[in-house]
């Protein structure tokens, strides 16, 4: 069931999104699949890089994000996909253990031109982990389906 549309992203909304907690098991899984970086498939590597540590890649980071936004938002709301992400910035990196949490803000909104029944929304996720430091800075933009194409006036 549909509960968000184009029309209740109103910017400087801020959205929590909820927490996610990677294991050692879940970052190196993921490496050896999609980024397979010495610091990302092991201790042993994580502790010979500057990281100090073994760490999870950056687009596992992004990844767990997803994850969280379309569970505890997207799943309700009327998406339509994204054109695309304007800006990845990965400011700290995210340990075994670290508990990650991620908030959505609305930067921008208006409707469509070429498709009158869609809104545009550009967003800022930030991802902060267990000492409030950040994490993951992502910015794009997403559709959105509008409730009343017709009566609702552009943003």
């Amino acid at each position: 069931m549909i509960k968000h549309y184009w029309e209740d992203m109103t910017v400087g909304s801020v959205r929590e999104l909820g927490t996610v907690t990677p294991t050692r098991e879940e970052i190196m899984h993921f490496a050896e699949q999609f980024d397979p970086q010495p610091f990302h498939l092991s201790d042993e590597g994580g502790k010979a890089s500057l990281f100090g540590g073994l760490c999870a890649s950056g687009w596992h980071t992004c990844s767990m994000a997803m994850g969280l936004i379309v569970r505890n938002f997207l799943r309700e709301s009327s998406s339509l996909g994204s054109p695309g992400l304007e800006n990845i910035k990965w400011l700290k990196p995210v340990y075994p253990g670290d508990t990650l949490r991620l908030t959505h803000e609305v930067l921008e909104s208006r409707a469509m031109n070429s498709k009158p029944d869609v809104g545009l929304v550009r967003t800022v996720w930030r991802m902060h982990n267990q000492h409030n430091e950040q994490v993951l800075h992502m910015e794009g933009y997403s559709m959105f389906r509008r409730r009343h194409p017709a009566s609702t006036p552009t943003a």
